[in-house]
């Protein structure tokens, strides 16, 4: 990996990645690194963020370890205030950060219930058995995904708009989910988030166009990270049958997509959504 003396696509530019511990987060830090930015890395956990971090300097890469949860606005708040003074400003922002489930256990019932009507359909009979997943989502597994996924990508795009504005560009890129389209069954608040934040993207590229600030999403499918390893292979055999190209994304692939999106290459895409899911859904 190349350094930021190097030059790159993101040369001399300030970069802050949330949940950037791990998976799609930490490819896409590291190949924003890779391409000349200085890297900010959140992660809820910060010893996870302290390992990304490590990584991008153990490769001449500038980085900075900004651990919050992003469900928080106070922690936000103070996040982007943490990035302002070290590196004086920002030019992009990833909103990567998310979870797998509301509350403990749900992934068990979903994995359960997957295998349960994956056998029904292939038992060639009438449907028998029903997903019944929404009715049992509590108010606060509604209330964390929510917080999370939504709240914490508004929270993190209500700080960093001040720091873009005060210096004429930016790009902001919300991760959203081919869910936001699909509408996912099992996952009603996994994909009402999802769906919320392509939304948002879309308003607030409508309002920032005029400072200089373009907002994109990109609506992923199923990625080999660790947040998709406790899926059952009931679920990931669903979606492979969905699937032209039948395997699961690697995080590289997503990376590539936002390095597009925040670099120069993409300068008239605002608003838009950018879809890697393996064709399981295609759409203009």
């Amino acid at each position: 990996m190349a350094g930021n003396e190097d030059g790159g696509r993101l040369a001399g530019r300030v970069a802050l990645v949330t949940g950037a511990g791990s998976g799609i987060g930490r490819a896409i830090a590291t190949l924003f690194g890779a391409h000349g930015a200085r890297v900010a890395v959140n992660d809820v956990s910060a010893g996870a963020a302290a390992d990304t971090a490590g990584a991008l300097e153990a490769e001449g890469v500038e980085a900075l370890v900004v651990a919050a949860d992003v469900a928080s606005s106070e922690a936000v708040a103070a996040m982007f205030a943490a990035v302002d003074s070290r590196f004086g400003g920002l030019d992009v922002l990833v909103n990567n950060a998310g979870i797998s489930e509301g509350a403990p256990g749900e992934q068990d019932r979903l994995n359960a219930q997957a295998e349960a009507v994956m056998a029904d359909l292939l038992g060639g009979q009438p449907r028998r058995v029903h997903w019944d997943i929404a009715s049992q989502i509590t108010d606060e597994s509604w209330d964390r995904m929510i917080a999370v996924h939504l709240s914490g990508t508004f929270y993190c795009c209500r700080s960093a708009i001040p720091l873009m504005a005060r210096g004429g560009r930016g790009s902001i890129v919300n991760l959203s989910s081919v869910g936001a389209i699909l509408g996912q069954p099992g996952v009603p608040h996994y994909s009402a988030a999802k769906a919320g934040i392509l939304g948002l993207t879309r308003s607030l590229a409508g309002e920032l166009g005029s400072r200089g600030i373009r907002v994109n999403a990109i609506l992923p499918g199923t990625i080999d990270t660790p947040m998709t390893k406790p899926i059952s292979p009931a679920f990931r055999s669903m979606v492979m049958m969905a699937q032209p190209i039948a395997r699961l994304a690697d995080p590289s692939e997503v990376a590539s997509t936002a390095l597009f999106l925040a670099s120069d290459e993409s300068s008239f895409y605002t608003g838009q959504a950018l879809s890697p899911n393996g064709g399981i859904a295609m759409f203009s």
